[in-house]
């Protein structure tokens, strides 16, 4: 494979061993534990620890380059049923989809592009992630009973999501009008009323703020929505990537440049700022808005995130959750039971109706 030396304007070719971890006492293979954090012999119950350091933010022109290839390390397989595609570790082999349970697997192409300069290594074992799925279920208040009865945790797959986060000061000018309410009175046809109106007035200045982490992901696996609700992954925490932390695991493989995640980043940032200037002052219309933003001293890591993932079926529909393996957060999608709803509906109804008569009957 390539790695990236930092010196010149070509990669530089370094050799990396690929070797199964084996156990030093029995000879099998280990795997990593999430409990310990190490690499753990699932034959005669050996720990070893792994050796890494933090991980280390990366200078923005690598970034450009692309370089570093992790094809060596691992391999793609794609499913034939919902097109899934993950990443394995080349001594790993994939059984079930964890996205819908096929287990037609097939190899593709190995895989191309950056390799992961870090990892948030997962932290939460499958039992403690199954019983935080099983508290999330029983809190789907709308979904069906049967559904939170027959939802099987265990069914869940560990694999780690590829994302970026990227640093960097910022230094804007912007402009802008806003607008305040104010009220004038007046008569109208012998009658005293009041009228709402907006006053606007300009604003504009400089602004300087710093950003750490922000975290785009480079797959479409989670969706923006479930990974913000999944947050925060200690990214600022993260470890050196070393394949031993995919030993046992998989993960997916990344639908997006760096590049493309650092516009994204870019549009995060942006609403940030306008945010952060806004705050500063006493409004209640923002009437426009223009900001020019320079960015400077741009870093990145490319990181790995731990997920777990599962699904159920339910009258024929796939349903997905997710698990921050960090922190056993939960989210995903249930069914809703239309008969759970409409008693809601007509509940409410029912208390809104005798309020209002209530309060009428009192004045």
């Amino acid at each position: 494979m390539q790695e990236w030396n930092g010196q010149g304007a070509e990669p530089a070719e370094v050799e990396k061993s690929t070797s199964v971890e084996k156990c030093p006492a029995c000879g099998a293979d280990m795997v990593y534990d999430a409990e310990s954090g190490g690499l753990y012999c699932e034959h005669c119950g050996t720990k070893k620890e792994i050796v890494a350091s933090f991980s280390e933010e990366q200078d923005f022109e690598k970034l450009l380059e692309e370089k570093g290839d992790w094809g060596n390390e691992s391999h793609v397989f794609r499913c034939e049923n919902c097109g899934a595609q993950e990443v394995l570790d080349k001594r790993e082999i994939a059984k079930i989809c964890p996205f819908c349970g096929a287990t037609n697997i097939v190899e593709t192409d190995e895989l191309p592009g950056l390799r992961p300069n870090a990892v948030v290594p997962f932290a939460v074992p499958q039992k403690q992630a199954g019983a935080s799925v099983k508290q999330w279920l029983r809190k789907r208040l709308f979904a069906p009973q049967k559904f939170r009865k027959s939802a099987k945790p265990e069914k869940m797959s560990a694999m780690y999501l590829p994302a970026f986060t990227f640093d960097s000061q910022t230094h804007s000018f912007y402009s802008a009008v806003l607008g305040k309410y104010y009220t004038v009175t007046r008569r109208v046809n012998g009658k005293t009323v009041q009228e709402r109106k907006i006053r606007y007035f300009p604003v504009s200045g400089q602004y300087e703020m710093f950003f750490d982490d922000i975290l785009v992901q480079a797959s479409n696996v989670l969706g923006e929505k479930n990974l913000k609700k999944l947050q925060p992954f200690a990214t600022g925490n993260s470890k050196e990537y070393t394949p031993e932390y995919l030993s046992g695991f998989t993960a997916t493989q990344n639908t997006r440049t760096g590049l493309d995640c650092w516009e994204e980043a870019k549009r995060e940032i942006g609403s940030r700022l306008k945010a952060a200037i806004l705050s500063g002052y006493s409004y209640d219309v923002v009437s426009s808005f223009n900001i020019n933003t320079q960015y400077h001293g741009i870093t990145y890591k490319y990181i790995l995130l731990p997920v777990y993932i599962g699904h159920c079926k339910w009258h024929q529909k796939l349903y997905n959750f997710f698990v921050n393996g960090l922190s056993g957060k939960v989210t995903g999608k249930a069914p809703v039971s239309p008969l759970k709803v409409t008693v809601v509906v007509v509940l409410s109804i029912a208390i809104i109706m005798g309020l209002y008569f209530l309060f009428r009957y009192m004045s």
